[in-house]
């Protein structure tokens, strides 16, 4: 058997900052649409995101008036399963990073 040598360590001191990226603020937006009704609408707002009912009634007037209503704001993969949820109520809702 042979002897083995230390490995060879290069004398080189090197700083390397690491640093996480910021995060960017993503939102969810739910759309106007001509089938569901306002109060179906205040219903699904207070119930998912546990709203008030003036809130609710609020993002939903926003809705109705504005054509759209940003209903929540947060990481990425949050705002995705909030949109899904919004879907499987029915309503039309989008994720979009929120304007800088």
């Amino acid at each position: 058997m042979g002897v083995s040598s230390p490995a060879a360590v290069p004398d080189v001191e090197e700083l390397i900052e690491l640093s996480a990226a910021p995060m960017v603020p993503w939102e969810v937006v739910v759309w106007n649409d001509p089938v569901n009704l306002m109060s179906y609408v205040v219903r699904v707002f207070r119930t998912y995101f546990g709203y008030s009912q003036d809130r609710a009634t609020q993002l939903m007037l926003a809705v109705h008036h504005d054509g759209h209503a940003i209903v929540a704001t947060g990481p990425r993969e949050t705002m995705e399963v909030h949109a899904q949820a919004m879907h499987d109520y029915g309503l039309w809702a989008t994720v979009r990073r929120v304007a800088q």
